[in-house]
């Protein structure tokens, strides 16, 4: 059954996503096959993995090279338009939460669409919203976002759950997608905004080796 809250996410995901890798490719003065490069990556690379480790073989973007011609052509337009933002940072940040979140409950629902359990789902989700972001930071030379102090793998966590949680409470499969996504949405750009972070492991001394 044709879901329009799942289309849209899927597409806006790669999208954004897309123009997320281009905007680090005009941080890092790349050409236009570079800025093609980078963006197609990191739309369709966290989805690649998701459907490698599924099974779901062709992946999605072969299987519908529309995806493809997307992450080109919105690549292609950000090397003209790269410049126009006053803070390109500030809105690779911004654009990657928004892909971060989309791509956890899209993730999350095409592992349980393909059969898997929810937990395997929502690990399914967590990899489509992160891997795409580590292969275009990893490729354009920036710190990975997973390595810096700010929630970011934990956003998508806790929306890939969401998703699931309401989903499994009966709550139809549009509400339960926009909830999840929200929630994602909301977590990591809090975290940006306010410095959120989880507790840090703390170097201590060990145990005297009598106490062994």
């Amino acid at each position: 059954m044709f879901d329009p809250v799942m289309f849209w996410l899927d597409w806006f995901g790669v999208a954004v996503f897309a123009t997320t890798g281009a905007l680090v490719a005009s941080r890092k003065q790349m050409d236009l096959v570079g800025f093609i490069m980078l963006g197609t990556v990191t739309g369709i690379g966290g989805g690649t993995i998701r459907d490698a480790i599924l099974g779901n073989l062709p992946v999605f973007w072969i299987a519908d090279p529309r995806y493809l011609i997307t992450c080109v052509a919105v690549s292609g337009a950000a090397f003209f338009l790269a410049h126009i933002p006053q803070s390109r940072y500030r809105l690779l940040l911004q654009f990657d939460a928004v892909g971060l979140a989309a791509f956890a409950v899209i993730g999350t629902e095409t592992a349980l669409a393909a059969g898997a359990v929810p937990v395997v789902a929502i690990a399914m989700g967590v990899i489509t919203a992160t891997f795409g972001g580590i292969i275009r930071d990893v490729l354009g030379g920036e710190s990975p976002a997973i390595l810096r102090r700010e929630i970011y793998v934990t956003a998508a966590l806790l929306g890939a759950s969401l998703f699931v949680v309401l989903l499994s409470a009966g709550l139809d499969r549009s509400s339960s997608l926009f909830c999840g996504f929200v929630v994602a949405l909301a977590v990591r750009l809090g975290a940006l905004r306010w410095q959120w972070t989880l507790p840090r492991y703390r170097p201590r001394p060990g145990r005297p080796r009598e106490e062994q």
